[in-house]
């Protein structure tokens, strides 16, 4: 990865949604949130609430305006608010690792932006994210069951 792939401040669709995505994913893997999802009974709630303050933080760093990030992200500009002046968790999160990442850019260390992937011990790194997968696939298909009914 070079620091031409982390747009800090978009411009574009295309940046906006790059952004988004390492945001998102890099938050994922810090080793405190990967606890906190793995120990959580809400757990789609905790990744839903990520993706959304991920989604809302690079949209505000391309200056769309709140009303805008609201509405493209289908929530109420309350909702991207509490995410934006980190007074949510995942707000707190999101912006934690969008400081780290900005710094790691200005001092020239972008690989380590994802230091989980480049660590040796990457097998049991991946198994058990599969199996956290595996578990969420299970607690949605449950969740739509109920619903259902």
């Amino acid at each position: 990865m070079n620091e031409n792939q982390i747009p800090l401040n978009p411009v574009g669709r295309q940046d906006i949604h790059r952004l988004e995505t390492i945001l998102l994913t890099a938050t994922l893997l810090r080793p405190e949130v990967l606890d906190m999802i793995k120990t959580s009974s809400e757990r789609l709630t905790w990744v839903d609430s990520l993706a959304v303050a991920a989604g809302a933080l690079a949209r505000e760093k391309a200056g769309m305006t709140l009303s805008q990030i609201a509405e493209e992200l289908g929530r109420t500009e309350q909702t991207i608010k509490k995410h934006l002046k980190e007074e949510s968790k995942a707000g707190q999160l999101v912006r934690e690792t969008y400081e780290i990442i900005k710094s790691l850019v200005k001092e020239g260390k972008v690989d380590e932006v994802f230091p989980l992937l480049a660590s040796k011990d990457t097998k049991s790194l991946r198994e058990e994210v599969k199996q956290g997968l595996m578990k969420i696939k299970e607690d949605l298909e449950a969740l739509i069951s109920r619903l259902s009914e």
